[in-house]
């Protein structure tokens, strides 16, 4: 191609080569170097050459590399990411790429994603690579061909600078905080006599506050008793249960008093009903926040992996761009051709849809300057996965339904009585579907159905019963709740809170699928807000998050905002030096403790006094007892991630342990390899071992299946499929 063209930069390869067919006058010419791919084209006559980052091909580091853990550190530059981290060194090949086609070029145009951190990448690549102050701008939601010459007839003249400088102030700001706690934390632990690489997150400290703060809560619980009284009565064979109109009895001689008064009684008599209809409104459109949660309540599809399905949703253009925070829908996506286009897939709810008189959805208040709500493209898919398919059915079915008609909803509430004490009962249930239909089946609604009676109308009583209940702790956060709860507090980005909230898993700040803090979290937690409170102050991360806002609006300079978090910073970490030697004591005993019970599987079964705790050896992870040497047990364990659990075989009694393999669900196994339920006779007795000639072959169950292996295992290990 002669010199003189346009160079078209992209976030990723895929989008890359959807831009070039969808501008291209022809077919495009796909070019290679090495991994890296572009394109060469025309569109209207004019040379044009796509290319593309594979994200972020920039990373902050330090200018000059500063001795051990000294802190603080401000002076930080951009650099190359294949410089700074070795699993980055396949960026390499991109960068030289874009570097040898951008030499040629006398126009830029960015067309990375449309929102702070597409317009970073491309702010970078302009400045570091392009040798460019400035460049031109395509902004897009969708990757089909139609949005993309639109936007490319649309182009703007220079990048969105509020964007690129409220990106940049982000990095700078998360690599100030990130850089110097964690080496301030780092320290004080070293200067304890003790070494651990630790790591705080301007985001993720006060996240973590959020969730130990609950934990706390539970813990600090005390259950406190009440009495029930319970009615069952009978209409039409249908069985209507009913509570005390006084709901929870604190006191027990007066609840015993009401119950030893109608605790015999047959009828009971149907004093009130009062029943009203309302109507309830279509769903909004999903923001990002919205499809994260909905997906975690149909599916249990974790928030990190939703995004990472919705993203390859899009870049294979059949949904629109996912990192949104809108709730509206635009007339400009064109409703009706959408819904033609998808009436092959969901011809039912197409052709209701298309039949309407007018399309009009229900947005919600949220907006996004950068982007609309998320949508179907009409673009039909091929070729999707399990979980794919079900985000990508989610996705559709909430589109349809915002256009919907409003439900109707009928509560009945029904006043039953018993010589005097009334009893209450309530119902609900759907009388007109509405959009109900069109989101099937993922309207999660209660149906409670009551029957047809009168007043004055007597009924049979099935029971009356005292029952004595507990009031119950606050619930901890769910992986889809704490996404919500650090949206509410103002904490973190739509793009970034669900990698947050992993990363607390990855240290082992909290666990399970109901989120819990674990001792580790707590301790960590606590001695931040004992000795440097400020970094776990949401009130002081909400303020900067703030002000990122104002730099994109344009109210605030970036230099402004950096220099105050400066002096913040210096300010913390001042006060922290003067306390790190205490600090460091107690992250050393807080790591002491939390190494021994990540570790400890439980109780030695043959010497009975030790405990089995996880080693690393030459082939792996095995369990050993801590009593060595007068205790030799070992145990082989699977390859793969190993986890502690509380939890015992029932077959014999060992400790069970979790195993965790990249790609494959977690599994539970006992760590007993000889234990019942992993040994299954084969059919006949089973045959000699054709290996040691002594041992008998059995069909053994593993985590992933079954197979059959020598009953002399471990000293006899032959293994067969």
């Amino acid at each position: 191609m002669p010199m003189g063209y346009t160079l078209l930069i992209s976030e990723k390869p895929a989008a890359a080569k959807k831009i070039a067919e969808a501008l291209a006058d022809g077919k495009p010419l796909l070019r290679k170097n090495q991994a890296a791919s572009y394109y060469e084209i025309t569109h209207k006559g004019k040379d044009l050459v796509v290319g593309c980052a594979v994200g972020h091909l920039f990373g902050l580091e330090e200018k000059n590399k500063s001795k051990g853990f000294e802190y603080p550190v401000f002076d930080i530059e951009w650099k190359p990411t294949y410089e700074i981290n070795k699993s980055a060194a396949f960026s390499k090949i991109y960068f030289t790429t874009l570097k040898s086609i951008a030499k040629k070029a006398s126009d830029f145009v960015v067309c990375t994603d449309y929102d702070i951190e597409g317009e970073t990448i491309g702010l970078n690549i302009v400045r570091y690579i392009c040798n460019r102050n400035d460049a031109k701008r395509m902004k897009f939601s969708t990757l089909i061909k139609k949005d993309l010459i639109d936007a490319y007839e649309k182009i703007s003249k220079t990048l969105d600078w509020g964007q690129a400088e409220a990106g940049e102030t982000r990095h700078f700001l998360d690599f100030y905080y990130g850089i110097n706690i964690s080496r301030a934390l780092t320290s004080a632990i070293k200067k304890a006599g003790s070494f651990k690489i630790l790591s705080s997150g301007r985001v993720q400290s006060p996240a973590l506050k959020i969730i130990v703060d609950r934990e706390k809560e539970i813990k600090k619980f005390i259950p406190k008793p009440y009495w029930q009284l319970e009615l069952k009565s009978e209409k039409d064979k249908m069985l209507i249960e009913s509570i005390h109109e006084q709901d929870k009895f604190w006191d027990e001689k007066t609840a015993t008093e009401v119950f030893s008064k109608i605790k015999n009684e047959k009828e009971c008599t149907v004093k009130n009903l009062d029943e009203k209809e309302f109507k309830q409104k279509p769903p909004y459109p999903f923001d990002l926040t919205s499809l994260q949660t909905e997906a975690y309540k149909c599916f249990r599809i974790r928030p990190k992996r939703t995004l990472e399905i919705a993203q390859d949703l899009y870049t294979s253009t059949y949904i629109s761009y996912p990192r949104t925070s809108s709730q509206e829908l635009p007339e400009g996506i064109g409703y009706v051709n959408i819904l033609k286009q998808l009436e092959e897939l969901f011809p039912k709810q197409c052709k209701f849809l298309l039949n309407k008189k007018s399309l009009k959805p229900n947005n919600g208040g949220k907006k996004d300057p950068a982007h609309p709500a998320i949508y179907p493209t009409g673009t039909i898919p091929n070729g999707l996965d399990k979980e794919q398919e079900r985000i990508y059915d989610l996705i559709v079915k909430r589109f349809f339904a915002t256009f919907g008609e409003d439900a109707t909803r009928s509560t009945m509430t029904l006043t039953l009585t018993v010589k005097d004490e009334n009893f209450i009962s309530k119902g609900s249930t759907t009388k007109e579907k509405g959009w109900h239909e069109l989101y099937e089946p993922y309207v999660k609604l209660e149906e409670i159905e009551l029957p047809k009676v009168k007043i004055s109308e007597k009924l049979k009583v099935k029971k009356i019963s005292n029952e004595k209940k507990e009031t119950q702790p606050p619930k901890r956060y769910t992986q889809a709740s704490i996404i919500k709860e650090l949206e509410k507090r103002g904490l973190g980005t739509k793009a970034t809170r669900a990698a947050i909230i992993e990363t607390l898993y990855d240290r082992n700040y909290v666990k399970g699928e109901s989120i819990e803090a674990t001792e580790l979290g707590i301790n960590i937690v606590e001695i931040l807000e004992k000795y440097v409170d400020k970094i776990v102050d949401e009130k002081l991360t909400k303020h900067f998050e703030e002000d990122m806002e104002n730099i994109r609006e344009g109210k605030v300079k970036k230099e402004q905002v950096l220099s105050e978090a400066k002096d913040v910073l210096i300010e913390i970490l001042k006060e922290f030096k003067l306390k790190e030697k205490k600090v460091g004591e107690n992250l050393k005993e807080t790591f002491k403790d939390t190494r021994a019970s990540l570790t400890t599987i439980g109780a030695c079964m043959k010497c009975k006094e030790g405990q089995l705790v996880l080693r690393r050896g030459k082939f792996g992870v095995f369990a050993a007892c801590n009593k060595y040497p007068d205790c030799k047990t070992t145990i082989s364990l699977p390859s793969g991630m190993i986890k502690v659990t509380k939890n015992i075989c029932e077959h014999c009694s060992y400790p069970m342990i979790t195993i965790i393999k990249k790609g494959k669900r977690p599994q539970e196994t006992c760590i007993n390899v000889d234990c019942p339920s992993k040994k299954v006779e084969l059919k006949g007795g089973g045959e000699i071992c054709d290996k040691c000639g002594k041992g008998k072959m059995v069909v053994r169950k593993g985590i992933y299946g079954s197979f059959i292996a020598c009953d002399q295992y471990p000293k006899c290990k032959n293994i067969k499929k």
